[in-house]
């Protein structure tokens, strides 16, 4: 399997948030902005495998900000680590005013995806090529992640 570049599946979307997407605060849900951070993380891992790819964990989301009714709000992703079938992509989230056209960071989360197979079956995804210093430092992060992870699991022992 060939290796794939960062920037080949690296993806920014954008959304306008809106009276219904808000809580009782008058803030945006935090459940809003884990939807919208699901789903661009989702597309960076089919872009990359070019096939079906799921959710299986979301490791850490830190809400930084606020997001307020009326923002833009930028969802950036990428890759920051591919396994044999699995990927962690990393999502930053940020509010922009659209009067003042401030922009702040207002969300950092990392989830790991699978790929699939026509059957569902988790299958292998290509390799990824790292260019930069901030990718590597990026996927340096990642595997002390995944090494965390796998040392949880190991210290809960096996599914009941």
């Amino acid at each position: 399997m060939q290796e794939k570049l960062v920037s080949e599946s690296s993806i920014s979307i954008s959304h306008l948030m809106l009276p219904q997407d808000t809580n009782p605060a008058g803030h945006i849900h935090g459940g809003v902005i884990l939807k919208h951070i699901d789903t661009t993380g989702g597309v960076v891992a089919m872009r990359h495998v070019r096939g079906n790819a799921v959710t299986v964990s979301i490791d850490r989301v830190d809400f930084l900000r606020p997001v307020y009714i009326g923002e833009l709000v930028h969802f950036r992703a990428s890759l920051n680590l591919v396994g044999r079938t699995s990927m962690e992509i990393g999502v930053r989230v940020e509010g922009e005013n659209l009067f003042t056209g401030q922009i702040r960071h207002t969300a950092t989360a990392y989830l790991t995806y699978v790929a699939l197979d026509q059957s569902g079956k988790p299958c292998p995804v290509p390799p990824l090529a790292l260019e930069t210093d901030e990718e590597r430092r990026r996927n340096r992060e990642a595997l002390a992640r995944r090494e965390m992870r796998c040392e949880m699991k190991h210290l809960e022992g096996p599914a009941s």
